[in-house]
């Protein structure tokens, strides 16, 4: 099957949208990145306090405390938090 210049014009100029369209799908694509970038300390922080809780940091946190406040050696208490003597 031969083709005629005419032809071969026709399928480049078809594959040349074609980039194009794939193209502006890949910009629109990495202007979510630019947003995201805007917004990266609140990212962050949400992704850390996240990985905390997930890890189960607030249940070690409140255990820790609860035996610090059961071995006596408490030399100050405002409200909820204590500090103590360390040996």
């Amino acid at each position: 099957m031969t083709r005629n210049a005419e032809q071969v014009r026709k399928d480049i100029d078809a594959e040349r949208e074609r980039l194009v369209t794939a193209l502006d799908e890949l910009r629109q694509a990495a202007a979510i990145g630019g947003k995201l970038k805007s917004k990266l300390p609140l990212v962050a922080g949400a992704a850390a306090g996240a990985g905390f809780v997930f890890a189960g940091g607030i249940g070690a946190t409140a255990r820790y405390f609860a035996r610090r406040g059961r071995d006596g050696n408490e030399r100050l208490r405002v409200g909820k938090l204590s500090l103590f003597k360390r040996d």
